[in-house]
C-alpha cells in the first residue's frame, strides 16, 4: 500500500438521503397496502366492486412494493453508505447514482401502474411485464457498473465481509431476472414465458426462492455485518465464522428453489435435491444468525436502551428464526401439511417484517443522526415503535400458525370408519379461519402504525438538523493488482475482487445448472400426450383474462398424490397436462379450493352466477365479485398474433387456425352463450369477458384425466 502521499475526498452521501427517503415513503405504502388485502380476506366487501381493487390485482403489487420499493430502495441506501466508507472512495459515478435512484423509481411507479391495470405475467415476485424487465435489466447494470466501478477504484486494499455479500447479490440477482424473465412479447404490455408448465414452474421457483434468498437476504446480511459493528461500536465476532457463512450460504442457497413444488408434477429427483439442501441451510444461515448476535455481546445494556440496537438484534433474532422455520417446512413430511395453508403467509412474513423492516428501522436510526448531524429526535417514540411492531408481528404470525395449521388438517382429515373425507366442502375451511384472518389484520395494522411512528421521528429528526457542509476524508491510494495473481489465503482473496467475483458466479451456477439444465432438456417426464391439445382461441382468451384477475393467488392448479387431495378434487396432476401452460398456473395458496380438475364439473351457468356473486352459489364465500367481466368486451382481434406467438414457442397451431382464430372463438361463444341462454342470459353476452373465462374454466383438467397412470402404463406394456 502507498504511503507517502494522502488523497483527499468527499463521499456522496446525496444519494444516501434519497434512497433513505424514498425507503420510508415506499414502506408505508407497502405497508399500507398489505393491510388493505388482509382486511379483505377478513370481509370481501372491502374490494369494493372496484376492478383495479380486488384482491388478485393488489396482493402482487403489495408484494412487489414491499420486496422491490421497500426493501430495495433500503437495500440501496445501506450500500452506497457504506460502500464509499469500506472503500474510502466515493461512488463511482455522481451520474449513474441519479440514474440509479430516479430509474428505480420509475420502474416502481410503472409497476403499479400496470399490476392493478392487470398486466402481469402471472409468475409470483416476477409478475411485471417485458417493458419494465428491461428497465430493471438497465438499472440494475447501473448499479453494478456504480458498485464495482467504486469497487476498483478504492483506497482499501482488502474487501470487507459486507461488500462479499453485496457482490453474490448484484450477480446472482441479475442471473435470476434474466433467466426467468425470458418471454416473447405479443403487445406492448403482453408477452408469453418461452417456459411451459413444469419447465416454467422450475425455473419460477429457482427464481421466486432465491430473490428472497438474494434480494432479502444476502444484501441484509452484509448490511447486517456493516451496521452492527458500526451501532455497537465492537468487531464482528469472528471473522472466521463470516468465510464459512458466506461461502456455504452463496453455494447452497441456490439449490433450494424446489422445495416450493414438493408433492408436485415436479421430477422427483429434482424435488429431493431442493428437500437436502434446504435442511442444510440450517447450518449456514445460524452461523450468520451467532456472529450477529455475539457481536453484540456485552452491548446489551446499549441495546435496551437504543432503539438502533434493539431492532437489530431483534432483526438478527427474527432472521434466526425464519431460517429455521423455512428448512422445517422444507422437510417432505411438514411440507404435507403446511403448503397451500396461510403458515407459509406467517413464515414469510416473520422474514419479511422481523428480519427486513427491523433492520431497516435499526439502519435508518443510525444513518439520520449521522448523515444530518443532529441526534435522534425521540428515543421514546422509537422504543414505543418497537414494541408496536412486534406485538403486530406476533399477532400476524401467531394467528397464520393457527389458521395454516388448522386448513391443513381440516383438508386431510379423513374417517376412519368410513374413509371419506369429515370435512368434504372446502368452504368449511374457510369459515374455521376468517377470525384469524381478522387478527392477522389487526397485527398487520399495528405494524403499519408502528412505520409511521418511525417516519414521523425520522421527520422531526431530519427537520431538527442544522446546516452542515460535506466533510473532506484523507486516506493513501493502494498500488492496483496487474494480471491474475494466486493466493492461498482467503485474505488475499480479498485484494482481488475480480477473482472473487468469479468464484461467486462459479458458486451459484454449478447449483443452478445441475438443476435445470438437466430439467429443461429432459423429455421424459413432460412428454407430450396425444390426450393433451393446444387451448382454443377461445379458452386462451380466457386464461389471459383469469391470469390478469390474479386468480392465482387463490386458486391452486396442482392436484398431490395423496389420498386427501385425490378424494377431494379427482385424478392427480401429471406434467403432461400443463406442456401448453405459458405461464403454468400451480399457485402457492388454497384461499379458495384447487380448480386443476374444474372443468366440466358444473354447468356454464354455475361459473356465469360465481364470478357475478360467489355467495349466489358458495353461501360464506370470501371472494368478490367481477361485474365488469360482464361489461367489458373479448378482444378477438388479438387472437391470432397470441396464437402466432404461441406456435413460435413450439405449440402446435397451424397456419389455418391462426388464421380462422376470430371465427373458431367466435363460434365456441355461441355455443356457450346458446347453454346459458337457457338460463335467462341475453344472447348480446356472448362479446364478453365472462364467456371467454367460462371457456378456460370450463377446460380445465378435461383432458388430463384421460391420461393413464405411468405406473399402470409401464404394467400393460
Amino acid at each position: 500500500m502507498t504511503t507517502s502521499k494522502l488523497e483527499s475526498f468527499r463521499y456522496d452521501d446525496k444519494i444516501v438521503k434519497f434512497f433513505i427517503i424514498a425507503t420510508m415513503v415506499w414502506g408505508a405504502v407497502a405497508m399500507l397496502l398489505g393491510v388493505t388485502i388482509a382486511f379483505q380476506l377478513a370481509d370481501w366487501r372491502l374490494n369494493l366492486g372496484l376492478e383495479w381493487m380486488t384482491f388478485g390485482r393488489m396482493r402482487p403489487l403489495h408484494t412487489n412494493a414491499a420486496i422491490f420499493a421497500f426493501a430495495g430502495n433500503g437495500i440501496f441506501a445501506g450500500v452506497y453508505y457504506s460502500m464509499q466508507r469500506l472503500c474510502k472512495a466515493r461512488l463511482f459515478s455522481d451520474k449513474l447514482s441519479r440514474v440509479h435512484f430516479w430509474g428505480w423509481q420509475l420502474i416502481i411507479v410503472s409497476a403499479a401502474i400496470s399490476l392493478l391495470s392487470g398486466a402481469t405475467t402471472g409468475k409470483e415476485y416476477a409478475e411485471l411485464e417485458w417493458p419494465i424487465d428491461i428497465a430493471i435489466t438497465v438499472i440494475w447494470v447501473v448499479f453494478a457498473v456504480n458498485f464495482f466501478g467504486t469497487l476498483f477504484n478504492r483506497r482499501e486494499k482488502h474487501i470487507y465481509v459486507a461488500i462479499w455479500f453485496y457482490i453474490a447479490t448484484i450477480i446472482t440477482v441479475a442471473v435470476l431476472h434474466i433467466v426467468n424473465s425470458l418471454e416473447f412479447p405479443v403487445s406492448f404490455m403482453k408477452s408469453y414465458s418461452i417456459y411451459a408448465g413444469v419447465q416454467d414452474a422450475l425455473v419460477q421457483w429457482w427464481y421466486g426462492h432465491n430473490a428472497v434468498a438474494f434480494f432479502l437476504t444476502t444484501p441484509f446480511l452484509g448490511l447486517m455485518y456493516y451496521f452492527i459493528p458500526k451501532a455497537a461500536k465492537r468487531p464482528v465476532y469472528s471473522y472466521r465464522l463470516s468465510i464459512i457463512h458466506f461461502w456455504s450460504l452463496v453455494f447452497i442457497y441456490i439449490w433450494a428453489g424446489p422445495h416450493h413444488l414438493l408433492y408436485s408434477s415436479l421430477p422427483n429427483w429434482v424435488q429431493t435435491l431442493g428437500m437436502v439442501f434446504s435442511v442444510a441451510l440450517w447450518a449456514p444461515s445460524w452461523g450468520g444468525m451467532i456472529n450477529g448476535l455475539l457481536t453484540l455481546r456485552g452491548a446489551w445494556d446499549q441495546v435496551r436502551r437504543e432503539p438502533m440496537l434493539k431492532f437489530m438484534a431483534a432483526a438478527v433474532t427474527f432472521y434466526g428464526m425464519a431460517t429455521f422455520e423455512g428448512p422445517l417446512l422444507s422437510i417432505k413430511s411438514f411440507n404435507s401439511l403446511a403448503h397451500y395453508t396461510d403458515w407459509i403467509v406467517g413464515h414469510v412474513h416473520s422474514g419479511t417484517i422481523g428480519w427486513n423492516y427491523f433492520l431497516i428501522a435499526g439502519i435508518l436510526y443510525y444513518l439520520v443522526p449521522q448523515l444530518w448531524r443532529t441526534k435522534i429526535y425521540s428515543k421514546e417514540l422509537g422504543q414505543m415503535q418497537f414494541w408496536t411492531a412486534t406485538i403486530g408481528l406476533a399477532l400476524y404470525i401467531v394467528s397464520m400458525w393457527i389458521a395454516g395449521v388448522t386448513q391443513g388438517l381440516m383438508w386431510r382429515a379423513v374417517e376412519p370408519d368410513t374413509g371419506n373425507l369429515v370435512y368434504p366442502h372446502f368452504i368449511e375451511t374457510v369459515v374455521r379461519i376468517v377470525p384469524m384472518y381478522w387478527v392477522r389484520a389487526i397485527g398487520g395494522t399495528l405494524v403499519l402504525i408502528s412505520f409511521i411512528m418511525m417516519i414521523y421521528n425520522l421527520y422531526k429528526t431530519i427537520k431538527n438538523a442544522g446546516e452542515h457542509e460535506e466533510e473532506v476524508f484523507q486516506a493513501p491510494a493502494i498500488e492496483k493488482s496487474k494480471g491474475f495473481l494466486f493466493f492461498k489465503k482467503h485474505r488475499e482473496l480479498e485484494g482481488l475482487p475480480l477473482i472473487f467475483t468469479i468464484l461467486v458466479v462459479i458458486a451459484i451456477g454449478v447449483g443452478s445448472a445441475i438443476e435445470i439444465i438437466p430439467s429443461l432438456v429432459s423429455t421424459k417426464f413432460i412428454q407430450k400426450n396425444e390426450a393433451i391439445t393446444p387451448y382454443t382461441p377461445l379458452e386462451l382468451a380466457g386464461r389471459d383474462i383469469y391470469i390478469r384477475e390474479g386468480c392465482y393467488t387463490c386458486h391452486s392448479q396442482m392436484i398431490r398424490p395423496m389420498a386427501a387431495e385425490t378424494m377431494r378434487y379427482g385424478k392427480y396432476s401429471k406434467a403432461a397436462e400443463f406442456v401448453y401452460d405459458r405461464p403454468f398456473q400451480w399457485g402457492s395458496r388454497r384461499i379458495g379450493p384447487d380448480i386443476a380438475r374444474v372443468g366440466g364439473k358444473y354447468p356454464h351457468m354455475w361459473h356465469y352466477r360465481h364470478m357475478w356473486d360467489p355467495r349466489e352459489v358458495t353461501l360464506d364465500s370470501i371472494m368478490p365479485k367481477y361485474p365488469w367481466l360482464f361489461s367489458k368486451k373479448t378482444d378477438y382481434q388479438v387472437l391470432p398474433k397470441k396464437l402466432k406467438v404461441m406456435a413460435a414457442l413450439g405449440v402446435p397451431y397451424g397456419s389455418e387456425q391462426i388464421e380462422n382464430a376470430v371465427a373458431n372463438a367466435k363460434e365456441q361463444a355461441e355455443e356457450i352463450i346458446a347453454a346459458l341462454e337457457e338460463g335467462g342470459v341475453e344472447n348480446k353476452m356472448k362479446d364478453k369477458q365472462i364467456v371467454a373465462l367460462i371457456a378456460y374454466l370450463q377446460r380445465l383438467g378435461v383432458e388430463g384425466r384421460d391420461i393413464e397412470d405411468e405406473s399402470t402404463q409401464e404394467e400393460e406394456e
